[in-house]
């Protein structure tokens, strides 16, 4: 098959901020019904081609700052004609813009994991080798990029109710265990002394070992991306082999969490996204 042409390409793009506007009001939808749809505008495309393509697009959306369709994995390697249209149209959707600034800012309220069993799912593995060095920030200047996962992460009662979760998970897995004094002595330390610890939950491994956990909480998808501090950082650290960052994830859908132990820099690319300016010395 050629490559996509640009009629295409939009048609694909347009679809996909239509389903995504519908999943962040909460309004239900239909993915196969709105794939044939589509394929009525397209030239020979195939469902799994025009899925594919959606996957590339949820990588845009990631580099551009937004949610994407839960069920359409980020794929990266994407043509620059992609990138292109769905910054044009992003450009001035305002339905998906407030959609998008409603999702992120919504209050959350704590839950209970009622099968903790059903909780855990497998870590993503990393597309490449972990980089030995930052890479070179290569600039790209758009118009369309917007900081909604950085505004979801300052969402606090998202990130508390996070917290409250991974807590009463970690007592129960506990006591299920047959270790009911350790079970009591789970702690939220981020509330009961301070979020400067560089975690937020004490808890502990079966055998009494403590266990240091940061809890990263989005309502959005398994590859949503995730801000940590420099504090957190030097944390996992210093304590790497205590340290556990646990990320939940569509915490107001069926919660999931995965475990990353040790040192966040042996587990993740990260890329420095902000820097502190100061005068003088």
């Amino acid at each position: 098959m050629p490559d996509w042409s640009q009629i295409e390409v939009e048609a694909c793009a347009a679809s996909y901020l239509r389903m995504l506007t519908l999943e962040l009001n909460g309004q239900s939808y239909n993915k196969s019904e709105h794939a044939k749809a589509l394929i009525q505008n397209l030239e020979g495309r195939s469902r799994a081609s025009i899925e594919f393509k959606h996957c590339n697009i949820s990588a845009v959306m990631i580099e551009l700052g937004y949610p994407y369709i839960d069920g359409y994995k980020p794929r990266g390697n994407y043509q620059a004609l992609l990138a292109d249209v769905v910054e044009a149209q992003l450009t001035g959707n305002i339905a998906v813009q407030e959609a998008a600034q409603a999702a992120v800012m919504r209050p959350a309220v704590a839950t209970a994991a009622l099968d903790p069993a059903s909780i855990w799912v497998p870590t993503p593995a990393l597309a490449k080798k972990v980089r030995e060095s930052p890479p070179i920030y290569a600039e790209r200047f758009v118009a369309a990029k917007r900081d909604f996962l950085a505004q979801e992460a300052r969402n606090r009662s998202l990130g508390r109710a996070g917290e409250i979760f991974v807590v009463e998970l970690e007592a129960r897995r506990l006591h299920a265990c047959g270790k009911k004094a350790l079970s009591n002595r789970v702690e939220h330390v981020a509330t009961t002394q301070g979020d400067g610890l560089g975690f937020d939950v004490l808890s502990f491994d079966e055998d009494g070992r403590e266990r240091l956990i940061e809890v990263k909480t989005t309502s959005f998808g398994q590859l949503t991306p995730f801000f940590v501090s420099r504090n957190e950082l030097c944390r996992s650290e210093k304590d790497a082999d205590l340290y556990h960052l646990y990320r939940l994830f569509d915490y107001r859908d069926k919660p999931k969490l995965f475990d990353l132990p040790g040192a966040i820099s042996g587990r993740c690319h990260l890329e420095p996204v902000s820097y502190l300016a100061k005068f003088g010395d």
